[in-house]
């Protein structure tokens, strides 16, 4: 056997027998793949009537060498030319595994200003008739982003995606 097909045998061997790494993933109690928001998830104000709380949210199989997490919902439908950022968190400390519905964010953890003008969580509210996804995706850092709060959305989503290692979505829908 020549020394060629050997290691190519050895390599196609060992990838073969190499443990898999999961794929990190994201789990909600409030929301689902393209399922209709509640209420409870929608804005309170601009014409909406909702509870503005952020849905439960877990995930499990970070990969290796995750130090923390950002956590975004973003509105890709918004008549902005930009979406609509309604919630944008990172910092989060790579042993949170879960948000309760309408969190309170671990220490260390930073919200950014969502497109409403507030800290935090934005519910939904599109424009009437109108049917808008609404993406929720954890992201898996091998750092802590040297950013604060004072960045725009825009800025902090580039700083998470070039970092990013590993991310997940779930996106719900809504109209009114």
């Amino acid at each position: 056997m020549k020394i060629s097909h050997f290691l190519s045998s050895m390599i196609i061997a060992t990838s073969l027998s190499a443990p898999v790494a999961a794929d990190l993933t994201i789990n909600s109690t409030d929301i689902a793949e393209g399922q209709q928001l509640d209420s409870s998830q929608v804005f309170q104000g601009f014409g909406c009537e909702g509870g503005n709380t952020s849905p439960a949210l877990s995930w499990s199989d970070a990969p290796e060498g995750t130090k923390s997490f950002a956590i975004t919902a973003y509105d890709p439908d918004a008549p902005t030319g930009s979406g609509w950022w309604h919630w944008f968190a990172f910092n989060i400390p790579a042993d949170t595994s879960e948000l309760a519905s309408g969190a309170t964010l671990p220490e260390g953890s930073v919200e950014l200003t969502n497109d409403y003008g507030t800290v935090g969580f934005g519910g939904a509210c599109p424009p009437p008739g109108e049917v808008h996804r609404y993406q929720f995706t954890v992201h898996a850092l091998p750092t802590m982003l040297e950013i604060d709060a004072s960045v725009s959305n825009a800025l902090a989503g580039f700083m998470v995606r070039a970092n990013s290692i590993a991310s997940t979505s779930i996106t719900a829908v809504y109209n009114r």
